[in-house]
């Protein structure tokens, strides 16, 4: 007789449906981004998720997720720091690079142009924090009980969540594709061992956020 799955392997199935299919639609479409970021991506990965948490578990949306909205004033200020310090980072990666202080693009960002990065750089973060924080990583510790040890899975389903995108944009070859691989590694460690510390989902979106917005302009 088969045994009955846990909650962690029924989420973990559900995460498997949703890299499928994000998958497929990476591979057979080409879409604006804002579109892929705004639009498709919500569907795919939120909307799943939040069936999942409403009727197989039966709980409200956003506490099946440890959203507190009662620190989101003290999240923005120091989801702000950290940002400042991906910025930071990020320049002078950039000028150890080229020898000088530039944007890719200077030229090209006029307002609506950095208006339309912030919008997809929360959009993006927003989805993806939501599957990989507040549903996969807030389940497998759950099971566990070892924040590192569930950061660690967690971040490497965070990564092959990626891999449609990496490894389908002509744009990310050589040694860009294996900084960024890197990167969203760290990134997701830092931001899983956060949000089992605060049981929020604010801050780790606004680092999330302001990671994206140092990548496509620094990079």
């Amino acid at each position: 007789m088969r045994s009955k799955s846990t909650a962690t392997q029924k989420a973990l199935n559900l995460w498997a449906i949703i890299l499928i299919a994000w998958a497929l639609y990476r591979t057979n479409f080409q879409m604006p981004e804002w579109f892929d970021e705004l639009v498709a991506k919500p569907v795919v990965f939120i909307t799943p998720v939040w069936y999942y948490i409403r009727s197989i578990e039966r709980k409200k949306f956003l506490d099946g997720l440890w959203f507190q909205a009662g620190r989101f004033g003290k999240d923005i200020i120091e989801g702000v720091l950290i940002g400042a310090m991906f910025f930071a980072s990020a320049t002078l990666a950039n000028f150890v690079k080229l020898k000088k202080f530039t944007l890719i693009h200077p030229l090209a960002l006029s307002g609506q142009t950095v208006g339309y990065m912030v919008v997809i750089a929360i959009g993006t973060a927003v989805s993806e924090e939501i599957l990989s924080r507040g549903f996969i990583l807030k389940r497998l510790y759950e099971e566990s009980r070892n924040m590192y040890t569930s950061s660690f899975f967690a971040s490497i389903l965070f990564f092959f969540l990626h891999i449609p995108i990496l490894f389908t944009n002509p744009k990310i070859n050589g040694s860009l594709l294996i900084v960024l691989v890197v990167t969203d590694m760290v990134l997701s460690f830092i931001n899983s061992v956060v949000f089992l510390q605060r049981k929020s989902l604010t801050l780790p979106i606004l680092i999330h956020a302001f990671y994206n917005l140092a990548i496509v302009l620094f990079l």
